[in-house]
């Protein structure tokens, strides 16, 4: 009767632990999941210990070996697998799984205006949610913001947006029932941060401890998927989605990842919808991780000549540079990255755009400066003051391609902005707003004969001043005025051309100013 008890205790304490195991782990049943082999493996790994200590005088050794072999059998195949599905035997399938194209900058990436320039990095916006979640003091003591931040291109601007998540375990308990009340959007372009409230609070999250814990909630509903990166975002109406891009193989057993599916999971209801990749809905962003999109074009770069070439030789090898950002073009959010020689060389011999929902590569062959030398060059420029710049974005200012950063201090807070010029990186401009930035810069390339053939080009015009008003803004005076027989807005700051203040209304003048919204900047005063 011992023996038995012992047994049926030593069945129910396998069981126990394999159930905990799944719970918590979560490994998927897809014969394509790496967990899943070493879930197995592990599994009859016990079932040897199990077997030798329950029946160490009785054991069979037919059956102990047999568990033995069998994980080792497994363990061989998995290994077997692994090198099967690696570029070393696959360079040609692992190039091909980026479909890019050579394009042209000047086509593609507009000139935007500065109102819409995305000008904090994740840190930052992190700071800011943080500010904001501590000024709210009914929800403070019960919540803490995620740091998730997720780039999304809201109602064609620039935004992040980042759950709030339960403080601990015993908060989740008051307050599971309502749910999560707000989610956390962040301007990219004005910095303002709004905490936006529910009328249904978020059910589903990532600090759910047990069944509504997203990852443990899609477990149990597709235990046979592989899932990529999860994101949140909010659709145009502000309603909160947790994005669940499925990942399969291609090449081999573990080889070649790619998405063919993706699942969007209401945050608030739970209710779940699956999309091919190529249906998905044009208001989600962030489908495709940096890290995967990054992948990619690595091993295109890389595997040019094969995967020998790629270890000794390195000809014609490319890489793309440490550190990425983000570009909204056409209502989708580009994951931009520089490209250099593997090499070590300090240059960029192009960059690269590739589209987060649709996976859609694009290249641009332009020579210049790392972003890093770019922001080296952009903190000399401010070295007194030890800021420290944002990893750049791409711009296009004159149809020039142009780095734009900011300037943060030892606090994380902005202060200034730097633009480079990505051919000519000693080419570089500061200023305390975005606006007196982009002017300078623009100034500097006329200097240097860079912006005469420029997408803004500068007209002139003369006539009699009927308004004319001074304003502070960001602690730099500027001059608004408009002239007789012109409905047109200009601004001048006063710091670019003293002049200005020799002037007023009624006052004939003649300057050049450059189209912009909302309003024209002058750049020359005759």
């Amino acid at each position: 009767m011992k023996k038995i008890t012992l047994k049926i205790i030593a069945v129910v304490a396998l069981l126990l632990i394999g159930f905990l195991y799944y719970y918590i782990y979560l490994p998927v049943i897809n014969i394509h999941s790496p967990s899943l082999w070493i879930f197995i493996i592990s599994i009859f790994l016990i079932l040897a210990i199990l077997y030798k200590i329950l029946y160490f005088r009785t054991a069979k050794p037919i059956i102990f070996k047999g568990l033995i072999f069998t994980s080792i059998l497994l363990f061989i195949i998995y290994i077997i697998g692994s090198i099967l599905s690696s570029p070393i035997v696959n360079a040609k399938k692992y190039q091909a799984l980026i479909n890019i194209k050579e394009s042209d900058f000047n086509k593609d990436i507009k000139q935007i205006s500065y109102n819409e320039i995305p000008i904090l990095d994740k840190e930052t916006a992190i700071n800011l949610g943080a500010r904001k979640m501590g000024s709210m003091v009914d929800m403070v003591s019960q919540f803490e913001v995620s740091p998730l931040y997720t780039q999304i291109n809201y109602q064609n601007r620039p935004t992040r947006v980042t759950p709030l998540n339960y403080g601990n375990f015993f908060k989740w308990l008051t307050n599971r029932k309502e749910g999560i009340p707000a989610y956390m959007k962040i301007d990219m372009t004005t910095q303002d941060v709004e905490l936006v409230k529910l009328n249904s609070g978020i059910k589903y999250s990532f600090s759910e401890p047990f069944n509504r814990n997203v990852k443990r909630y899609l477990r149990f509903k597709y235990p046979t998927y592989i899932f990529d990166d999860i994101n949140f975002e909010i659709d145009d109406n502000g309603i909160p989605y947790w994005i669940c891009p499925i990942r399969t193989y291609s090449i081999g057993l573990f080889g070649g990842p790619v998405l063919k599916k993706v699942i969007l999971l209401n945050a608030v209801d739970g209710t779940v919808t699956e999309y091919p990749i190529d249906k998905v809905p044009t208001w989600v962003d962030a489908v495709y991780s940096p890290e995967l999109l990054i992948s990619y074009y690595n091993y295109y770069g890389t595997l040019k000549n094969g995967f020998l070439n790629s270890v000794l030789g390195q000809k014609g090898c490319l890489k793309t540079t440490e550190g990425y950002n983000y570009i909204a073009l056409d209502d989708d959010v580009y994951v931009y990255t520089g490209v250099t020689s593997v090499g070590g060389d300090k240059s960029n011999v192009g960059f690269v755009l590739m589209n987060q929902r649709t996976g859609e590569a694009k290249y641009y062959t332009i020579s210049g400066a790392q972003e890093t030398s770019a922001m080296v060059s952009a903190e000399g420029q401010v070295q007194n003051l030890r800021y420290k710049a944002t990893f750049p974005i791409l711009l296009n200012i004159c149809n020039q391609p142009t780095y734009f950063m900011s300037l943060k201090d030892g606090a994380g807070l902005v202060k200034k902005y730097a633009m480079v010029n990505i051919e000519k990186y000693q080419l570089v401009a500061i200023g305390d707003t975005v606006s007196e930035c982009e002017q300078n810069y623009i100034d500097l390339l006329s200097k240097e004969n860079l912006a005469s053939n420029t997408n803004t080009e500068l007209k002139e015009i003369s006539g009699k001043i009927v308004f004319l008003k001074e304003i502070i803004i960001d602690g730099n005076t500027q001059i608004f005025l408009k002239l007789e027989n012109n409905n047109a807005l200009f601004s001048i700051p006063v710091k670019n051309d003293f002049n200005i203040l020799n002037y007023s209304i009624n006052s004939n003048i003649t300057f050049k100013y450059q189209e912009q919204q909302p309003y024209n900047i002058i750049t020359t005063i005759k």
